[in-house]
């Protein structure tokens, strides 16, 4: 299984390259859709991170790749200045998903 990074900066991609995990930086919409093009067609590719600033350009995207099971994980992550969601993105994210309030 394989990982990889795509990140709208550099010093996010320097830190997970040191970790072993290959990446690239891409700003722009169709950056970011033509780079997650070809790693979906990877058959071993495993796990996405992907900064939370490239994830609010493509959410339409997202939700499609997150609903197909055949596809690999994406993985929304912070950037180096900290997260942008709201303390209770999760609680929300389930509200929304299931219906059910916690």
């Amino acid at each position: 299984m394989k990982f990889f990074a795509i990140s709208d900066n550099i010093d996010t991609i320097t830190g997970l390259r040191l970790s072993g995990i290959k990446g690239v930086v891409a700003h722009e919409r169709e950056e970011v859709l033509a780079v997650l093009d070809e790693l979906l067609e990877d058959n071993e590719m495993g796990i996405i991170l992907m900064t939370e600033l490239l994830a609010e350009k493509i959410p339409e995207e997202l939700k499609v790749i997150r609903l197909d099971s055949t596809k690999p994980i994406i993985t929304v992550i912070p950037d180096r200045h900290g997260e942008r969601r709201k303390p209770d993105y999760i609680t929300n994210y389930i509200k929304e998903s299931i219906g059910l309030k916690i």
